[in-house]
């Protein structure tokens, strides 16, 4: 007798049936508009690095695996490999939730002897085997493995493991496919720089993939700089390459906001293409990922953002973001709940790291690499005019507010310097990331968030004054002060803001940089008797002990010899609150040891700009409430097409 008994809900996803696979020998070419993923290898010129992105293999074989091209792999005799990899593996559960892929199909072409084994994971991490073929061919011959989507609601990746014995296998042209019809769309690819060096590396690899140009409508450079990229070595090899299909656009320096407002105006009031997407200029790019965006965007139920997820360009092999969430009661971006960051795929691979395999749901995704509809665009406007710093996260949080989501899709992604490596948090950028936050947080948070921006702001004033860096306090003031007058002068920004800031800036000693602390006599001070300073203080009452003197060293008058030589020689990392308070003056190295900064302790200036603070945030909370309506109602005219056109014809 048949079994009827209902399942109980949970039990769906192990259902066997959720699971049912395929394998046949086929030769039918697939339409590239079919094609969800590429399996692909490290091109040429990539370091070695990032191996670990792309195949999945023991340190101790005795022969190692050969990348014949792009998409092609040798496997030798006694070996086994997996391809349980970041750029290989597909992210199923993303397909799943967003788009109307139900099965997805694995095709490649084979030959050699071995065996070939489908594998997916659970959203926990677990693995279950699917399907597995020996592979016993003299000759090309073609593969294809179906495998559903169905369990793939919380997460889990789809795999393959190759395993040889006496002979070699080969694996070519392989490719995540889908039998259901797939639109074909177009994208326009575009950048802004002012650094024409870096940004022509990017376009030459951009345009050495025949199939990734295949889907390019345009590629437009907002080009910014000083230098134009058309007089940099290497942009007439680059232009070659890309062909008629580049558009260089020379414009004023108008900033991130600017310079992507400039692409995606181009994309949608000059260009026919269904797509936008944006790269920074300062990357190194898998152009695989172009496919795997425009892919899923054509796949989507619905128009939704498509963001690459950030590697780390100095560390090849490690992800530095998976998915960011904009936390609206702080105004500030974060990692999304569950996110990994800063994973090596060297040290630790795909299958063994359980938090990469469920789904994480991100709100907004950075401007390093970023897709977006047309529809959405033409629906939500261009950039607020925010020269850079929160124009991405602001974006895609309006873009939600009008129905369309953000989705960080793994597998898509450039490598970047990681944000953990630059002083932007103290540098003139401090200016845009305090003047925009409070810009995203009168538009997009609730009324209460000024309560905890004022109570940050005030703290994170203070650390900066204990910590001398007088500069960055000034540039904030500035910000709080220009916030305060409202929208209307956020277009003339764009050219004024960045001027006034460095001249701000050029008095003070902690925004200049010399090369080393070798500039300057050695320190003064036995740097053991910073040793007791260098732990971080984690008991409140500690922290406040630790601060009350540290404020009452800074109302003293300095040491009379502090001025000329420094008590110690600070390195970027050991530069807190805790350790500088307690110091008349220091040598601090920049966060990429490129150079440092001679801080002096002025009491002078720490009193005048603590009074300054004090002042800007207690009316930043009184005028709030005034302020949010101001931004708001003045949206519609900062985002529109005719105003940015505007501005970027001023004539």
């Amino acid at each position: 007798m048949t079994d009827r008994t209902p399942r109980e809900p949970n039990a769906a996803g192990e259902s066997k049936l959720s699971d049912v696979t395929s394998v046949r020998a086929g030769t039918s070419d697939v339409a590239p508009e079919q094609v969800l993923q590429r399996i692909v290898f490290p091109r040429g010129e990539d370091p070695l690095d990032v191996r670990p992105l792309y195949i999945d293999e023991p340190e101790a074989l005795a022969s190692t695996v050969t990348v014949v091209s792009r998409r092609h792999l040798r496997v030798p005799a006694h070996s086994k490999i997996s391809l349980a990899s970041y750029f290989n593996a597909f992210p199923a559960s993303y397909w799943k939730r967003w788009t109307k892929i139900e099965e997805t199909v694995l095709r490649l072409r084979v030959r050699g002897a071995g065996r070939l084994d489908v594998y997916r994971s659970k959203a926990n991490g677990d693995s279950v085997h699917l399907q597995g073929t020996p592979v016993s061919s003299e000759d090309w011959s073609s593969l294809e493995f179906k495998v559903s989507l169905q369990p793939f609601e919380d997460g889990g990746w789809i795999w393959f493991d190759l395993f040889t014995n006496d002979a070699e296998l080969e694996i070519s042209d392989g490719a995540w496919t889908t039998d259901q019809p797939m639109p074909q769309q177009q994208v326009v690819v575009g950048t802004t720089t002012i650094r024409p060096s870096e940004c022509i590396e990017a376009l030459k690899t951009l345009g050495e993939d025949p199939q990734v140009m295949a889907v390019v409508e345009r590629v437009i450079v907002a080009d910014q700089g000083p230098q134009k990229i058309h007089e940099v070595e290497g942009f007439d090899e680059a232009a070659k390459a890309i062909g008629d299909k580049l558009h260089v656009i020379e414009q004023d320096n108008l900033g991130g906001s600017g310079g992507f407002g400039r692409v995606m105006y181009e994309g949608i009031h000059n260009s026919d293409a269904a797509q936008v997407m944006v790269i920074d200029d300062d990357i190194a790019l898998e152009p695989d990922g172009v496919l795997r965006a425009n892919a899923f965007a054509r796949a989507a139920t619905q128009p939704v953002i498509v963001g690459g997820q950030m590697l780390n360009l100095q560390a090849r092999s490690r992800l530095h973001t998976m998915g960011e969430v904009v936390d609206l009661g702080q105004g500030i971006w974060r990692a999304a709940p569950g996110a990994v960051t800063d994973h090596d795929f060297a040290k630790k691979p795909l299958r063994k790291t359980k938090k990469l395999h469920q789904r994480i749901h991100s709100t907004y995704n950075g401007w390093w690499m970023c897709l977006f509809p047309r529809e959405i665009i033409e629906s939500t406007g261009l950039p607020l005019p925010l020269f850079i710093k929160h124009d991405d996260s602001e974006y895609s949080l309006r873009a939600g507010g009008h129905g369309y989501p953000t989705v960080t899709l793994p597998g898509a992604a450039i490598w970047h310097m990681p944000w953990t490596d630059k002083n932007d948090a103290t540098d003139w950028t401090a200016y845009f990331h305090t003047r925009n936050r409070l810009i995203l947080a009168a538009l997009h948070s609730p009324e209460e968030v000024k309560n905890n921006i004022v109570k940050q702001g005030l703290k994170l004033t203070l650390r900066h004054l204990l910590s001398m860096e007088y500069s960055t306090v000034a540039v904030q003031q500035k910000a709080i002060e220009d916030f305060l007058k409202g929208p209307s002068g956020l277009f003339d920004s764009l050219r004024s803001a960045l001027p006034e800031v460095r001249e701000l800036r050029k008095d003070y000693d902690d925004a200049k940089t010399l090369p080393s602390a070798r500039e300057f006599p050695p320190p003064s001070a036995d740097p053991i008797m910073a040793e007791g300073l260098l732990n971080p203080p984690v008991n409140p009452a500690v922290i406040a002990a630790r601060a009350s003197k540290a404020l009452l060293h800074n109302l003293k008058e300095p040491a009379h010899d502090a001025s000329d030589r420094p008590q110690l020689n600070v390195p970027a990392a050991a530069a807190r609150w805790f350790l500088l308070g307690n110091l008349d003056s220091a040598t601090v190295s920049n966060a990429d040891g490129s150079g440092v900064a001679f801080r002096r302790r002025d009491p002078e200036t720490f009193r005048r700009l603590g009074l300054e603070a004090l002042a800007n945030y207690k009316r930043l909370g009184q005028e709030w409430a005034r302020l949010r309506e101001e931004y708001r109602a003045a949206l519609p005219e900062l985002t529109s097409a005719e105003s940015w056109k505007q501005v970027f014809d001023p004539r």
